[in-house]
């Protein structure tokens, strides 16, 4: 018996390596879309209990599938189309307010006029935002083929998700299987986190931004909105990269008030309200990671892979500390450091004191 269960757990490993090394060549084969492949895993990974919801709700899996399938199409759309349509057809107007920066701006504090070399700044600015709108426009049919590859494996996933669990988790014993767990669950929080309450809080930044950048006179509110909505992304400092900047014009003119008001404004409603506001509501089911490492994954990724980093970076990172505590919890179980830094006599165990009435001469 116990030769037969060594050879089955030999073939189950054997079949593990087969599956491994086919994913690297498939992997290697498909690099170009990889992208697409990882952005289509994770929010499916994320829509997994919206299709079994659905599923507990009477529709069949195919329907479930398909209605699932339709959320992240309206979600990928309402996130993706508003910044290539704006770098489409508005991208004249931000280049031209780029333009209008001055290239020196003198700044007086306790009455010494320092002087803000930015032509450098604005000229690479420029020059980056032609590259871009250039690169969306010529990758268009490109965008378009991925854009279908990611809904029809979206479907797919969320069709056969429950299959490809299972084979994925097969070749792991059962006494490591509560480890996979903890790491999946992990990872499904953190990408809650990354998609739902990100996106949830950018939509609450570009409902806010719209009428408050529309009642402040500026003539591209909208546009300044969405770069507020896309810059919730950011951790930690989010819109103050787009309300900072324009702050800084208003104190370049001579403009104090508007600086005042665009300042105090967009950082408390823009960049602090929605965080205060819409986070919390939402937060239950995320992973709780810090600000500071999740800023880490973030910027990691994405100067490591491109867009996709945005995701993957944190997740690598959450799922990361998740294997480190547990083992942490697996090493050293509820030893605290106050217990590591105390001289071994103290940490053994105190001698039980006898009761009343007992005798050890008895």
């Amino acid at each position: 018996m116990t030769a037969n269960a060594n050879g089955a757990r030999r073939r189950r490993y054997v079949l593990a390596g087969v599956v491994a090394a086919l994913g690297l060549v498939t992997g290697a084969i498909l690099l170009e879309v990889l992208g697409t492949i990882l952005f289509a895993l994770t929010v499916a990974y994320v829509l997994l209990p919206v299709q079994g919801w659905l599923v507990r709700r009477g529709l069949s899996e195919w329907m479930s599938a398909i209605a699932a399938t339709l959320i992240g199409f309206v979600g990928a759309v309402a996130v993706f189309s508003p910044l290539v349509l704006t770098l489409y057809f508005r991208i004249d107007e931000v280049i031209a307010l780029v333009e209008e920066v001055p290239p020196e701006m003198p700044v007086t504090v306790f009455d010494v006029t320092y002087t803000i070399e930015a032509g450098e700044v604005q000229t690479l600015a420029v020059t980056f935002l032609r590259e871009l709108a250039v690169s969306v426009v010529s990758s268009l049919p490109v965008l378009a083929i991925k854009f279908a590859l990611f809904v029809i494996l979206l479907f797919a996933l969320l069709y056969k998700g429950d299959a490809a669990g299972r084979a994925a988790i097969a070749p792991v014993p059962h006494e490591y299987r509560d480890i996979v767990h903890a790491l999946a669950t992990r990872a499904r929080e953190t990408l809650y986190a990354i998609y739902v309450l990100q996106l949830a809080t950018s939509l609450a930044s570009l409902l806010i931004g719209y009428p408050l950048f529309r009642l402040l006179g500026y003539d591209m509110a909208f546009t300044l909105a969405l770069f507020a909505a896309i810059l919730q992304f950011v951790p930690i400092i989010g819109p103050s990269l787009l309300v900072a900047p324009i702050a800084f014009y208003h104190v370049a003119a001579g403009e104090l008030a508007a600086a005042a008001l665009v300042g105090v404004l967009g950082v408390g409603l823009v960049a602090w309200f929605p965080d205060v506001a819409v986070r919390p509501r939402l937060a239950r089911r995320s992973a709780g990671l810090p600000g500071s490492l999740y800023f880490v994954g973030f910027t990691g990724g994405l100067f490591t892979l491109g867009a996709i980093g945005i995701v993957v970076g944190p997740l690598i990172v959450a799922v990361f500390v998740e294997a480190v505590d547990l083992l942490a919890d697996e090493v050293n179980g509820n030893t605290t450091l106050e217990d590591f830094a105390r001289p071994e006599s103290e940490t053994t165990a105190e001698p039980i004191e006898a009761e009343p009435g007992d005798s050890s001469d008895d």
